[in-house]
């Protein structure tokens, strides 16, 4: 269902896979983020990485009345602090997500899904 936001000049219909894109797009620019996880789950017992065309595979998003949540699915890079990963990648889905769309986001919930050693 798209998100509907309102301005002074009408009003505005983002489809979930747009936001789906760039929470992606702004995930991957984190340090310490290896990639996208297929939120289906695990492919004989480890996460599938996916490609740059499918970031949007990895994300949900989630509409409650007013609110708006999303989950990422990700594999971060093994070595780094999983918790500082997924901190920043909160708070620049939710910059990103809030200056290009200006959508106000309630919560950004991070998956780990899987460790990667980075080549």
């Amino acid at each position: 269902m798209p998100i509907q936001l309102d301005n002074e000049y009408g009003q505005i219909n983002v489809t979930d896979s747009c936001i789906a894109t760039i929470a992606g797009s702004a995930a991957m620019e984190c340090y310490g983020l290896v990639g996208m996880a297929s939120r289906n789950g695990f492919k004989d017992g480890l996460a599938v990485l996916l490609g740059r065309d499918n970031w949007n595979k990895g994300v949900e998003i989630r509409q409650v009345q007013q609110d708006v949540y999303i989950d990422l699915y990700i594999i971060v890079s093994y070595g780094t602090k999983i918790s500082e990963v997924a901190s920043n990648i909160r708070s620049k889905v939710t910059y990103v997500l809030n200056d290009v769309i200006g959508l106000a986001v309630n919560e950004v919930n991070i998956f780990v899904q899987d460790v990667r050693v980075s080549t």
